[in-house]
Parts: C-alpha cells; structure tokens; sequence
C-alpha cells in the first residue's frame, strides 16, 4: 500500500511507523520544518498509573510494550523504564493509594504502597516528609524534543519512507488523494490526517463544527540539572484528582475535606515531574479549557509547583532554564482513547488522545493500522 500520513507529532510518526514496518510505502507531511507542537511540550511519560481501568489501561499497557521495543532499536528515543511514586500525606490521601493498590488491575499497573524509606530506597531525592508513596512500576519515560527526530531518522533509513515538511495541506481532492500549499497532490490506498490541536481550516472542513474534541492548554516548565539522580518520574496526590484511575468513594472524601490549595484548583493542577537526560526536571502542569487561550504564561502556577517540589526534594528547586505553553487536543467523550473517523473515502482523521498522547501513541497507530487493513 501507498500510505499518506499528514503531520509530524508523536501520533503521526508512530503511524508513519506502523505503515512502514508493515512493509508499506509512506509520505508523511508536516506544515512546519519539525513538529513543534504537544508532541514536544510534554513530559515525555509512558503514563500507566493513571490511566482509566478497560480500553484505556489495555491501551497505555500495550504502548508501553511498544515502546520499550522501538527504544531497544533506537536509543535516541531515550526510553527508561523509570517507573513513577506519588507521595501522599495524611490519611485521606493514604486511603486513595490503598485503594489504588488494592484493585483488580493493581498488578497490571505495577502498583505498590511503600513506606517512606522504602521509597527514598527506590528515589534518594525524596527527601521530603510524607507518609507513604504510590508506586507505579510500569510508567516509563521517553526524551519528547528528540523522540521524533530519533523516529524519522530511523524510518529514513527505510526507502519507502518521505519525509514532505514545510508543507500544509488543504485540500482532499479525492479518494485517498491530498494537495499541499504548494500545489502538489500526494495520492495514497489511504490518508491518515494526524493534525493534533490542529482543528481548524481542513479539518473543520471536513467534520463540521460537531467534532467531538476541545482543545486543552497547559504550562509547563525545565530546571537547570538537579546535579543528583532522579530516578522515577514523580506525582503529587493531586493527580489522584485528575486520572480517572483513582475515582472512589475515599477520592470523594479527599475532595470534600482536604480541597486543592487555591491556585491548584484555580488552574486545575496537579505535579508531574520527570528528569531530563541531561539532569534538567521537566515539571507540570496546567489544564486551561475555555477559549480564547491567553497568549501569555502566569507566574502563580509555577511558583505553587515550586512549593510543592522543594516539600518533596527537601531542597530548593535548581533555577529555572525555561518556561513554555502548549495546547492539545482531547476527546470530550471520557470513554474513548481516541477521535478516529473516516471523513472521506480513503481518508481518515485521528486525533483527540489528550494528555495520553506520549502514553498511548504506539498503540492507537496499531490499531489504527489493524482496522484499515494495512
């Protein structure tokens, strides 16, 4: 098969993956030189934990299977199987993670409640006071502004692989046929549109207004190196309040009788920390949902993250190197992992993963590849 990928992210290359190591002949297009969007902007977390019991668990799981083999291939990727301990205090939080533990697909997950010094065992950075900690052997961790670059210079070793950057398209012209803002026409068995937060212009063209994804904003920022290992990604129990791994009735008490500290809640937070190769901390984040999205970054998340880390570390945080926006696209069906929908012959659309994105993109590509019959 001739297979036409359109966009550059993490969803798109993983499709341009597939087709090629199907044995098919692929063009993949990208409007700018390199994807520049969340594909980048994230935490670059193989994020089991959190994930919703069904589909979406057996989803993450099955991309983390996935990744590990494509990281064995192509050590640029930066794939560690890092895992990830969400420190809780109190007992209200405590009993959120002993439920956690305690559920049918806690071993699926690689859950365990540690003891603090078990966990400072596991992450001698934690030198903070908490009373137990979350322990997810399964999270994994990729380096997200260099996963494509790793992933399209091995697939160019391939020659059934193109690479077509600069190049917007606008226009599907027929069954399985695409033209670019240069007036070139890129003709296919099949097209896969992978646009991310991109829902305008074509898209909206071809959907219509009733596309069941919103677009999500979030901020983010990187430290300068810790200048000691970090050893697993790192949560806070916020997070217990925004995966749906953890709705329970003990998660409706922690919600009733220890709220978010203000500017938590305010800018739907939670503490998402993961090291960088070179020492540096990626840390997060924001969830922002109604539109127009702010040109601009606040200052009062970042300085509650900062409190938040310095409590868990022990220590002050190193200085920040840089701060960033970036915006994703998210099904608003709760239920589904992915937006997938043929919007004309030969063409289809996929989009919405939300935060799963890094999580989930080897797998929803699988599928993707297994239901079109590639």
């Amino acid at each position: 098969m001739r297979v036409i990928v359109v966009g550059a992210g993490v969803v798109g290359t993983l499709h341009a993956w597939q087709a090629v190591e199907r044995g098919h002949e692929v063009v993949q297009i990208e409007r700018e030189a390199e994807a520049r969007g969340a594909s980048l902007r994230n935490f670059g977390q193989i994020w089991v934990s959190g994930r919703a019991g069904g589909e979406e668990l057996a989803t993450a799981l099955r991309a983390r299977e996935l990744w590990e083999e494509i990281g064995a291939r192509v050590p640029g990727l930066g794939f560690r199987p890092n895992g990830s301990l969400t420190p809780v205090r109190g007992a209200l939080e405590l009993a959120v993670a002993e439920v956690a533990v305690a559920s049918e697909d806690a071993a699926a997950r690689g859950h365990k409640l540690l003891a603090p010094d078990e966990a400072r065992t596991l992450n001698p950075a934690l030198r903070g006071d908490f009373t137990a900690a979350l322990y997810c052997e399964r999270d994994a961790a990729v380096e997200p502004r260099t996963a494509q670059l790793a992933l399209r210079a091995e697939l160019l070793k391939s020659p059934h692989y193109t690479f077509r950057p600069g190049r917007e398209v606008r226009e599907v012209i027929g069954r399985g046929a695409v033209r670019d803002d240069h007036g070139d026409v890129h003709s296919g068995d099949v097209v896969v549109l992978c646009t991310g937060a991109w829902l305008g212009g074509l898209v909206r063209e071809l959907v219509g207004p009733d596309l069941p994804v919103r677009r999500v904003r979030l901020q983010m920022m990187q430290t300068d190196p810790l200048g000691e290992p970090l050893t697993t990604s790192v949560a806070d129990a916020d997070s217990f309040r925004y995966y749906p791994a953890y709705a329970c009735a003990e998660l409706d008490a922690l919600n009733a009788g220890q709220p978010q500290a203000e500017t938590a809640a305010a800018h739907r937070m939670q503490l998402l920390m993961v090291q960088r190769a070179d020492g540096g901390l990626t840390i997060g984040d924001t969830h922002e949902y109604e539109h127009p999205f702010a040109f601009d970054t606040l200052e009062d998340p970042y300085d509650h993250l900062t409190e938040v880390v310095e409590s868990l570390l022990g220590r002050p945080l190193p200085k920040v190197r840089r701060r960033w926006a970036g915006v994703y696209a998210q099904c608003t069906d709760p239920g589904r992992v992915v937006h997938r929908q043929q919007v004309r012959d030969g063409v289809w659309l996929v989009t919405g993963p939300g935060g799963r994105g890094m999580t989930c993109s080897p797998a929803i590509a699988e599928t993707t590849a297994n239901e079109l019959g590639w």
